[in-house]
């Protein structure tokens, strides 16, 4: 009887708790806009690729890529990989002029799209924010899955966002009807300062205290410790942006040239789309709290629909897995 009793229990924990149970069945295909800082670091590469490898297995569909960077270099960076990976259709949007604006000092950005991009003519990218509104519109209500690795400054703007052509609905209305959950490449769990939500303190403190849905958080201390981009940086420069920006990254972005870099964005973008059960602890809910002055805490005592990820596996474990999806090229 008890093992009867013991099973039946840990069968009701298992159906009425946890973040893919309450917010997602992990069988059915996201909807995903991805928005990115995709210039100050280089991993927001390995993220970008890991989710059109994820769409071409056709795990999740890509709704938009939007840049939380206002520097006239990333939204073009995008549209380099779009392209690569023969979705040059997918909405683009650059964040407004609010928003930080700057990119590596080694210009990787600048490089990387004369090499790459198609139409050398560059773009006159709409907003971020319309690009939001316009996509989230369109979509099934509860059926959008944000995944943000860089600054909050496009979530804020859509927060406070009017009405307008796109939707008689206010940003908040529009988030609370079509969007499901927000995952999100921020903070230090328990507490600390991090860039993403330090470097727009202002956005990053109106975006997750506002924040009206569930929301799952990979902290600095994830990706921090699962490091990829060696097998990547091998490939075919001349072909494969993404191996090109590694192989280039890798070289110049740190004077002690490293073999691997952190894996902070794919780990989002990983658990955004699949079961992130499969790969992390998944803890709370909780509540993730930003401060004014940038610095971020956790507060367990308060339940807000927020989740923070843990490590469960072996390091290397998880950066098999990552890099793997990195080395996706379109045809394979």
């Amino acid at each position: 009887m008890k093992t009867i009793f013991y099973s039946l229990l840990m069968l009701i924990v298992l159906t009425s708790s946890g973040w893919s149970v309450k917010h997602g069945k992990p069988d059915k295909r996201a909807k995903v806009i991805f928005d990115s800082d995709m210039g100050p670091d280089f991993d927001d590469v390995g993220a970008i690729t890991v989710l059109h490898a994820l769409a071409a297995k056709g795990e999740c569909e890509i709704l938009a890529t939007v840049s939380s960077d206002s520097h006239p270099s990333v939204a073009p960076t995008i549209e380099v990989f779009n392209q690569y990976f023969r979705k040059p259709n997918i909405p683009i949007g650059i964040a407004s002029v609010k928003a930080p604006g700057f990119i590596s000092p080694n210009n990787w950005n600048d490089s990387l799209v004369t090499h790459f991009l198609k139409n050398k003519q560059i773009a006159n990218y709409p907003s971020a924010l319309e690009v939001y509104r316009k996509v989230l519109a369109k979509q099934d209500d509860n059926s959008v899955t944000i995944v943000t690795v860089g600054f909050l400054s496009n979530i804020m703007d859509l927060l406070n966002s009017k009405p307008d052509k796109f939707s008689s609905l206010s940003g908040m209305d529009l988030v609370k009807k079509k969007v499901k959950n927000w995952v999100a490449m921020a903070g230090m769990i328990p507490n600390g300062v991090e860039f993403n939500v330090n470097e727009h303190k202002e956005a990053a403190y109106e975006a997750f205290s506002r924040w009206p849905k569930p929301l799952l958080l990979s902290g600095f201390e994830i990706g921090d410790k699962i490091h990829t981009g060696s097998k990547l940086a091998k490939r075919n420069i001349n072909k494969n942006p993404a191996a090109w920006a590694y192989q280039y990254n890798l070289a110049t972005y740190d004077k002690n040239k490293p073999a691997n870099r952190p894996s902070w964005d794919q780990t989002a973008v990983l658990c955004a789309i699949r079961k992130p059960e499969k790969y992390f602890y998944v803890n709370g809910p909780g509540k993730f709290i930003v401060n004014k002055d940038g610095s971020n805490l956790w507060d367990a005592d308060v339940n807000a629909g927020h989740y923070f990820l843990t490590h469960k596996y072996p390091y290397e474990k998880i950066s098999t897995i990552i890099e793997d999806l990195m080395l996706y090229e379109p045809g394979n």
